[in-house]
C-alpha cells in the first residue's frame, strides 16, 4: 500500500511501531522467518518473556505489519489437543509515507515504459549497466559482504547450507507486477553487480521465479562473511 493524502495518517501510524527497537526486533524475525512464527519462537529469539512478546506481536498485528494464523501443533488434534498456536507472519502489505506527497512509483513506471518502447535496446542496455553499477556500489557500501549489501537493497536473503540464496523479497514488486521482464532483468543485473562488488567470483545469479520472492536466485555463493539475519 503506497499511502498519500488521507492515507498517510494510517500509514504513519503503522509505521511509527517500528520505532520501538524491541519492536523492530521482533518484526525483522518475523519477516526473516520462512515459517509462521509462534510466540515462543519469537519470545526466544529476541530473548524475552513470552508475555511481551506477544503483546508487541499483537501490536504489530494490529497495526497490519504482521499477519495472524492459527495451528495445532504437528500431530495434535481432536478433543484434548489444546488451543491452536497463534501463528505469526510478515504481511505482503507494502506501506510508504512521503511528506509532502511524492509519486516515485509513478517515475519508475514511466521509465520502465519507456525501456519497453524502446526497440533500438540502446535504453534497455543503458539501464542494466546502471544496475550493474548501483550493486556494485551497494556491495561497497557493506564493505564487501555479500548478504549484507542484498539486505540493503531489500531482498531479505536467506542461504542454505549449499550456499544457495534465495531473495525472500523483490524491493520493486509493485512495479513489476506489470512490467515483470524489464524488471527482473534488472533484478538480475543489480545483483550481479552485488556479486562483482563484493569479490565472490564463484557465485553466479539467475532467473528462477517463485510466487512470494524475487525472481533472482544465487548459487555458490558460500562462504559468507555474516549469517542470514539482521543484526
Amino acid at each position: 500500500m503506497s499511502a498519500s493524502g488521507s492515507a498517510a495518517p494510517n500509514a504513519l501510524a503503522a509505521l511509527s511501531n517500528l520505532d520501538d527497537p524491541l519492536r523492530r526486533r521482533l518484526y525483522d524475525f518475523v519477516a526473516e522467518s520462512d515459517t509462521p512464527v509462534s510466540r515462543e519462537q519469537a519470545a526466544a529469539a529476541v530473548d524475552i518473556g513470552r508475555t511481551l512478546a506477544a503483546y508487541h506481536l499483537d501490536k504489530l498485528a494490529d497495526a497490519e505489519l504482521l499477519t495472524v494464523s492459527y495451528q495445532r501443533p504437528a500431530g495434535r488434534g481432536g478433543p484434548g489437543a489444546g488451543r491452536p498456536a497463534k501463528l505469526y507472519t510478515r504481511a505482503t502489505t507494502e506501506m510508504s509515507v512521503s511528506v509532502p506527497p511524492r509519486d516515485y512509483e509513478l517515475l519508475a513506471r514511466l521509465l520502465v515504459s519507456s525501456v519497453e518502447h524502446d526497440t533500438s535496446g540502446v535504453v534497455r542496455a543503458a539501464v542494466n549497466e546502471a544496475a550493474l553499477d548501483a550493486g556494485k556500489r551497494a556491495a561497497a557500501d557493506a564493505g564487501g559482504d555479500l548478504l549484507a549489501a542484498l539486505r540493503g537493497c531489500g531482498y531479505l536473503p536467506q542461504i542454505d547450507a549449499d550456499g544457495r540464496v534465495d531473495l525472500r523479497n523483490c524491493p520493486f514488486h509493485r512495479v513489476a507486477r506489470n512490467h515483470l521482464e524489464v524488471v527482473c532483468g534488472l533484478n538480475l543485473r543489480l545483483v550481479e553487480g552485488v556479486i562483482a562488488g563484493s569479490g565472490r567470483s564463484g557465485a553466479r545469479a539467475e532467473l528462477a521465479p517463485e510466487p512470494g520472492r524475487c525472481c533472482v536466485v544465487l548459487h555458490d555463493a558460500a562462504p559468507v562473511t555474516s549469517d542470514s539475519r539482521p543484526a
